[in-house]
């Protein structure tokens, strides 16, 4: 074998990616794991995880003259000095906005592995089927008992702390314990519980945060400093868990610096050959061979891979000939709830920084329960007790208002909505070759919005958040709703669907290209609907599975 050509390649290293590399190396395959960014060696280059607020220069906040530099990134709390340069740079990766679409991207090894929220939840049935039984766009090639077992094999190895509830619209898994509810918290959750008669349920929100160690990970130091990277390894990322898995097996080449320009492919044996490279720091192009390739580079970004390729067979590019490649676009709309104060516990305080917090599974369109949208939301939020920053205006100044913040304040509740968008076929990312990055190649032109569905529920989002808090004994309850600019929700996804049909989809039931199956998208690309939930765990199972599809179908000479 060249150095040249390899049994896989896998395009992308954050979390889909970073699964592919494990689930094919340890399955015996020779792995090519391309990044487009710098390498991010794990507690090596996490220069800020164990610095004090005051060692940062602006103690995290953000000064004029970054916020001016980045347009796009200083729209929401993704600009700042702890991670700054985990955040790709709109300077060198433009994009064309027909309507606002905010669109923060992580281009490194470990993508956004290293910066999302680690909030992970299972799909039930009624997600899978909801397609199919309200005749929107089109139906799943899956259903829940296809991917339970894979939801199985990436929990038992990525460390999921969570509480059982036996919900069916929120099907439990497997668990480390719990990180419990705080004093305010339960409370609250009593309260609902009660009100509601256990329609609405608050729980510990499952996250990807080990309550203890596990698999050779330390458990969370409850430090709540996530976002700069965690030494202990005690959140699951690319470079904690997967990557090191990868590497051991001895049969892992990594590769940064290395932006997949195009898909090779042969038109006669309707297969990818390999892919084209452009390195990012010599700008001269490389080619890679292999006899299957993963596309993981992130939903918006592995539809342009495709979009780019084989355009003298489809001049829409690879996997176009449905013509559904780069329609559907999907995230979670959000930014919209309540909040409250929560009277008494003032004799109790949060020890630690707990990095998840509570979870308030969906309840709209479930049940019996009908409404005048489709599909429904569930809450993220926390409780706490206020701090010495709070504003104490009435005790103006000097010795009164010191008096004050020497203790904290009280304990105050909010959450926000998130929401499913449909997948609208309108909605949708073109490749625009008027314009370039800084690499001179074109980029991606954004045109989605929400609809009247999206907000009508927002109107419930609201509401319900709202009777939830006063129900449950809160006072001086406000309900919230900041706004929402697509993709805000960071949690792109459809624009190379699933199917059963190659008429209508891109990908098949193993997340295969109908028109290259050696070719599997397993990122938020794939994605038929989007349920209400986080979905970064679906992406982890659906790319084990389809890694083990792949390796059977190599050894039967399928590929």
């Amino acid at each position: 074998m060249s150095a040249q050509t390899y049994d896989a390649i896998v395009v992308g290293s954050g979390i889909s990616g970073g699964w592919a590399a494990k689930e094919l190396t340890e399955r015996g395959l020779r792995v090519l794991l391309l990044e487009r960014g710098r390498n991010v060696e794990h507690i090596k280059d996490y220069p800020n995880a164990l610095k004090g607020p005051w060692e940062i220069p602006h103690r995290g906040r953000v000064p004029i003259a970054l916020r001016e530099k980045h347009p796009v990134l200083r729209r929401d709390y993704v600009l700042n000095e702890v991670n700054y340069d985990w955040w790709a740079h709109e300077d060198q990766h433009p994009y064309i906005e027909i309507k606002p679409f905010d669109w923060f991207r992580g281009y490194h090894v470990g993508g956004r592995s290293l910066t999302w929220g680690r909030q992970s939840y299972r799909w039930s049935d009624i997600d899978f089927e909801a397609n199919a039984r309200e005749g929107i766009a089109v139906d799943w090639p899956i259903r829940y008992k296809d991917i339970a077992p894979w939801y199985d094999h990436v929990e038992r190895f990525a460390g999921i702390s969570g509480s059982l509830e036996r919900l069916e619209q929120l099907p439990d898994g497997e668990f480390l314990p719990p990180m419990p509810l705080n004093v305010a918290e339960q409370h609250v959750a009593d309260g609902i519980r009660k009100a509601f008669n256990d329609q609405r349920r608050m729980i510990p929100g499952r996250v990807a945060n080990l309550s203890r160690p596990h698999n050779g990970r330390s458990g969370c130091q409850y430090r709540n400093k996530c976002s700069a990277g965690c030494p202990w390894g005690a959140y699951f990322s690319t470079q904690s868990a997967t990557l090191p898995a990868a590497m051991a097996t001895g049969r892992l080449t990594l590769r940064p610096h290395s932006i997949v320009t195009r898909l090779l492919y042969d038109r006669d044996r309707k297969r990818a050959t390999g892919v084209e490279v452009l390195d990012a720091e010599t700008r001269q192009t490389v080619e890679f061979a292999a006899r299957v390739v993963f596309l993981c580079a992130s939903a918006l970004n592995s539809t342009w891979i495709l979009m780019n390729s084989a355009t003298d067979v489809w001049p829409d590019g690879l996997g176009s000939s449905s013509g559904e490649l780069g329609h559907n676009v999907m995230d979670h709309h959000f930014r919209v709830g309540a909040t409250g104060r929560i009277e008494g516990f003032d004799d109790r305080i949060v020890f630690g920084r707990r990095p998840t917090g509570f979870y308030i599974p969906r309840f709209r369109n479930v049940h019996g329960d009908r409404r005048e949208y489709l599909r429904g939301f569930g809450y993220q939020g926390s409780a706490s007790r206020l701090g010495w920053a709070r504003e104490v205006a009435e005790l103006g100044v000097g010795e009164p208002l010191k008096e004050e913040l020497r203790e904290p304040g009280p304990w105050t509740i909010g959450m926000t909505g998130f929401g499913e968008i449909l997948p609208y076929h309108e909605n949708r990312i073109r490749l625009d070759r008027t314009v370039t990055d800084a690499w001179g190649l074109p980029v991606l032109a954004m045109d989605c919005e929400i609809r009247e569905n999206e907000q009508k529920m927002r109107q419930d989002m609201m509401n319900d958040a709202a009777e939830m808090l006063e129900a449950a004994g809160c006072r001086d309850v406000q309900t919230t709703n900041t706004g929402y600019n697509f993709g805000r929700g960071i949690h792109e996804m459809g624009t190379a669907r699933m199917g059963r049909d190659p008429k209508t989809s891109v990908l098949n039931a193993f997340n295969q290209v109908w028109d290259a199956p050696n070719v599997f998208v397993t990122d938020g690309a794939c994605m038929t609907s989007a349920s209400c939930v986080n979905p970064s765990l679906t992406y982890m199972a659906l790319t084990a599975r389809a890694a083990a599809y792949a390796v059977e179908e190599l050894r039967r000479g399928n590929l």
